[in-house]
């Protein structure tokens, strides 16, 4: 490793840029950014930089060639030029006088490098490559950034006005360690993060005065899974999911998802199909409850959203009465990932002003649905858990006005790999469907803006398939 990682308090010290270019904007702009005064010099200036000398206050500019007095008083140079005989000449002179330097695309005049931040002040991550891969030192920026929330900013703050009196509280570094590692990887922190600061500050405020958070606390998060596809989670399911103790999962969540979670955890299957459940809902509520209250870190992974015919409210409901924290982070639901990966917009301007949302789960052998407030035009129809009861459907919107060749289509598998889209119209859609053998889970779309599905299908791949 050619540079030792270090973080270089540059508040209101005195740093000098030579150059007036693009690079030179990217410099001046990390600098301001971490409070630096900056003198650059250039005979040509780029116009975003006089900009920065008018907004900042920071930042002075001289229209003039570099000599050797302008590195006096400097803590650092940023030479950004292309001249190269000039860059080694200002280099050279930096060192002799012990002045840190950089030679923009030259690392081997540099004493430092620019990383790539991911700034969540006061938690700030530098990405470094060595000067090797600038570009490569910014993809793995960007997804580190994904990992880590905006808002651990804001709890490192918090952590920080109570560290003294955690030490006062906990005499001994174990137990202070212990302490710390509770806060942050349990409900104090997700309070934190879900933007709950004066709960959040309350609950550490408890903790330290009844010596609570050493010992473990249960809590469950409803986390929609999405359609399938696990890039799909929100970054809030993906770090619940690595630090969860138990996870309570459905059928319609995919394997890559479940491989997502934390190697060491449990995992419970609660999966319905149709006249079979796995567990009963009730059954599901109190299991969350029990493990709760034995101070598991529970996430009931649901497949799309949990509260778009995912049953979330009664579970809540339970958790609430029981007296356990919990939180719900919402998901990609079904409509919404099946509509955009097979090209199916679900409203638009020439065939559908509105949308509805209804579940085609039979009751009694029956679909018992309002139909006329369904079988409307330029409106688009889309029906969770409609396979079973598809024909029985069909017959029902053409009973109540709805054209035969109104367009339709069902999708399996949503998003995933083994997608399939199937589309024809209210009166040969349930041959077509045996025909292909559709399996659960599909989505089943009605309305004009089917038409659009051959034009704008764009998720295509070796094994998704559209009839």
């Amino acid at each position: 490793m050619s540079y030792l990682p270090l973080f270089l308090n540059v508040e209101n010290r005195l740093c000098l840029v030579v150059g007036g270019g693009e690079v030179a904007l990217r410099k001046v702009q990390t600098l301001l950014r971490w409070g630096a005064n900056i003198k650059l010099l250039a005979p040509s200036v780029d116009e975003a930089i006089y900009a920065l000398e008018k907004s900042s206050g920071m930042l002075s500019i001289e229209n003039r060639p570099f000599c050797e007095q302008d590195l006096d008083q400097c803590l650092l140079v940023v030479v950004t030029t292309d001249q190269a005989e000039l860059n080694a000449h200002i280099a050279g002179l930096a060192r002799s006088k012990g002045i840190l330097v950089n030679v923009v695309d030259s690392p081997k005049l540099c004493d430092f490098i620019f990383p790539s931040i991911v700034d969540r002040s006061p938690v700030v991550v530098a990405v470094s490559s060595s000067g090797a891969s600038p570009v490569l030192a910014r993809l793995l920026r960007a997804r580190i950034e994904a990992l880590i929330p905006s808002a651990y900013g804001s709890l490192a703050t918090l952590l920080e006005r109570y560290r003294e009196q955690a030490k006062r509280r906990f005499t001994t570094i174990g137990l202070r360690r212990r302490f710390w590692e509770n806060v942050i990887q349990g409900p104090i922190a997700e309070l934190m993060l879900a933007g709950h600061r004066e709960a959040a500050e309350k609950a550490l405020q408890q903790s330290l005065d009844e010596n609570e958070s050493l010992t473990a606390r249960g809590e469950v998060s409803l986390v929609g899974a999405g359609p399938g596809d696990p890039d799909l989670l929100t970054f809030r399911a993906l770090r619940l999911l690595q630090r969860a103790d138990v996870i309570v999962y459905d059928r319609l969540v995919s394997q890559a998802i479940l491989d997502l979670a934390r190697k060491d955890a449990e995992f419970v299957y609660v999966g319905k199909r149709r006249a079979d459940h796995a567990v009963p809902q009730q059954g599901i509520n109190q299991l969350l409850v029990d493990l709760a209250q034995q101070g598991k870190r529970v996430v009931r992974l649901k497949g799309g959203d949990p509260f778009i015919f995912g049953r979330g409210g009664e579970e809540i409901e339970e958790l609430a009465q029981a007296g356990i924290l919990f939180q719900i982070v919402p998901g990609i639901t079904a409509a919404a990932g099946a509509a955009s990966y097979s090209g199916i917009p679900l409203t638009h301007r020439d065939y559908a002003q509105s949308v509805v949302f209804v579940t085609g789960h039979l009751k009694d052998n029956t679909v018992d649905l309002d139909w006329g407030a369904i079988v409307r035009p330029n409106q688009t129809l889309v029906v969770y858990m409609g396979l079973v009861g598809l024909a029985q459907m069909c017959k029902q919107l053409v009973a109540h006005g709805m054209g035969e060749g109104t367009p339709i289509a069902i999708i399996e598998k949503a998003t995933t790999q083994d997608q399939r889209v199937i589309t024809g119209d209210l009166t040969d859609i349930v041959t077509k469907a045996e025909q292909h053998a559709l399996r659960a889970p599909t989505l089943i779309i009605i309305g004009e803006v089917v038409r659009l599905h051959h034009t704008l299908r764009w998720f295509e791949t070796e094994a998704a398939t559209s009839v």
